[in-house]
């Protein structure tokens, strides 16, 4: 099985422009770009034949070879990481199995989460598309409850069947919940890890459909596949004891420099 992981890095993120370049310090203070995090962490995942960069600028382009990974220069007009996706494995002439979005704003993913996705996705013929998600703690979800409070876009959340079959994904909180949780509590809200395994067949179809109403109003990509009646698999993903955070938001960085520095990631 030969397995491809593309990491879209765009440039004019509306956001938070430029987020690729955002420099993060390390446990020894040393800083590197958002990019080139998200590459080493690519990196130490097993069982992958290629890993690139997908992205539509020059700057970004020229970082990411300037620290040594493979940058694959993409069209302007794609409208998300998956469509470049798309792109990048049509530019590299396909002949892979499994292709891997690992969004460029995930440095802390750790490589269990992708390979446990691989190994899930092969293992099921029917799903087109799988995803980790992770299980919040009370810690967890009383940030994302605090960054809603606060008016900031916080982390995705996930909804799915029994056999794993997603049913919704959104940036507000989902289910509902009352109360508040301890820290080191277990909670019902599963917190989306922006990860993504494509059959290359589904990954190239995608950029053809049209954006639908939900995907328009969550800003959220993966809700095309759901929209087109597509399955997509959602795998539960142990942490290990580990915190786990996306820059989605200015504010994110230090949150990712304190987590770089608890885990003794230089």
């Amino acid at each position: 099985m030969r397995v491809l992981i593309c990491i879209p890095a765009r440039h004019k993120s509306s956001r938070y422009p430029g987020k690729p370049l955002a420099l993060l310090r390390g446990a020894s203070g040393k800083a590197r770009s958002l990019v080139q995090r998200t590459w080493e962490a690519a990196m130490q995942v097993s069982g992958v034949d290629r890993v690139v960069v997908a992205t539509e600028d020059s700057l970004i382009g020229d970082a990411v070879s300037g620290f040594g990974a493979e940058a694959l220069m993409t069209s302007p007009d794609r409208r998300n990481g998956t469509e470049r996706c798309a792109e990048a494995m049509d530019a590299l002439g396909g002949g892979y199995d499994i292709v891997v979005n690992l969004q460029g704003d995930a440095p802390l993913t750790p490589p269990w989460f992708i390979e446990d996705l691989i190994e899930r996705l092969a293992a099921h013929p029917s799903a087109e598309v799988a995803t980790p998600v992770l299980r919040c703690d009370g810690h967890a979800l009383n940030g994302f409850l605090e960054d809603r409070r606060a008016g900031r876009v916080g982390g995705t959340t996930a909804v799915f069947s029994e056999d794993g079959r997603a049913l919704y994904f959104s940036k507000e909180v989902i289910p509902y919940v009352t109360g508040r949780y301890a820290d080191d509590q277990m909670t019902p809200v599963f917190h989306h890890v922006g990860v993504y395994a494509f059959r290359p067949s589904a990954l190239e179809s995608y950029p053809q459909w049209p954006i639908g109403p939900l995907e328009r109003l969550e800003g959220l990509e993966q809700l095309r596949f759901l929209e087109q009646g597509r399955q997509v698999l959602c795998v539960e993903v142990d942490a290990r004891g580990r915190r786990f955070w996306e820059v989605n938001n200015p504010e994110d960085v230090p949150r990712i420099e304190a987590m770089l520095a608890e885990l003794g990631i230089e």
